[in-house]
């Protein structure tokens, strides 16, 4: 199925296919949230006790998607990008405090504890890692836009559309899809090149996105409306 007919919701059902995008190479930049270590470390099971294996089974799926799907379609997306000399762009996520107080309210609820900024699992793992001269910024909470210069960055270099991905699909990505369009850009979100904890919940926040907010494809659709 197309990516004109897929991942409809109720509110959406019923639109009219959306326009093929057009996107200028001057004014198109890659956007690459969260992606980092922390969500590529996979421990040895054998190395675990019984209750530790409850979590590490429940995750297992979302770490082989990001080492076999997400991790690979960004480094594509990556080398579209930089080989046509088009903008790119990183966020990540991590504390500067070791008990996580900076983080806004919402992230210090519940078991959500802090990511140090300066450990080896925020960093961002070195098969899709920056190049000199591209925008990289660290944040606290899940928009991408908050605290981070992105949005105005975007504006002076004269951005107007942004493909997007990373993780996780239903936090820190839809909460910058939504704050980017607020911000009236068009977006892509890359549906292949994001992952949310389970996949009916990155289904179903792509469904909740898509048309809306932006435009859901996959990379090998994306790749024919960039430059080579």
């Amino acid at each position: 199925m197309s990516w004109k007919h897929r991942h409809r919701s109720f509110y959406t059902e019923a639109w009219p296919e959306p326009e093929d995008p057009e996107l200028d190479p001057r004014r198109t930049a890659l956007l690459v949230v969260d992606v980092q270590n922390v969500y590529l470390d996979f421990p040895d099971p054998a190395t675990l006790e019984a209750d530790e294996l409850v979590g590490y089974r429940a995750w297992a799926p979302f770490h082989v998607r990001m080492r076999d799907v997400v991790v690979p379609n960004v480094a594509r997306l990556l080398a579209r990008f930089r080989g046509a000399d088009l903008e790119v762009a990183y966020v990540r996520v991590g504390s500067w405090r070791e008990d996580g107080c900076d983080r806004p309210r919402a992230r210090r609820a519940g078991g959500n504890a802090p990511l140090l900024a300066t450990e080896p699992a925020a960093q961002i793992p070195d098969l899709v890692a920056p190049l000199p001269g591209e925008f990289v910024a660290t944040k606290t909470g899940d928009s991408a836009l908050a605290g981070t210069g992105l949005c105005l960055a975007l504006r002076t270099l004269g951005i107007t559309d942004v493909v997007v991905a990373g993780v996780l699909t239903d936090q820190c990505i839809s909460s910058t899809v939504r704050g980017l369009a607020d911000e009236n850009f068009r977006i892509i979100l890359v549906e292949d090149a994001c992952a949310a904890g389970t996949d009916e919940i990155h289904a179903s926040e792509l469904a909740t996105l898509n048309l809306v907010y932006c435009r859901v494809m996959e990379t090998e659709e994306l790749l024919p409306f960039l430059p080579s």
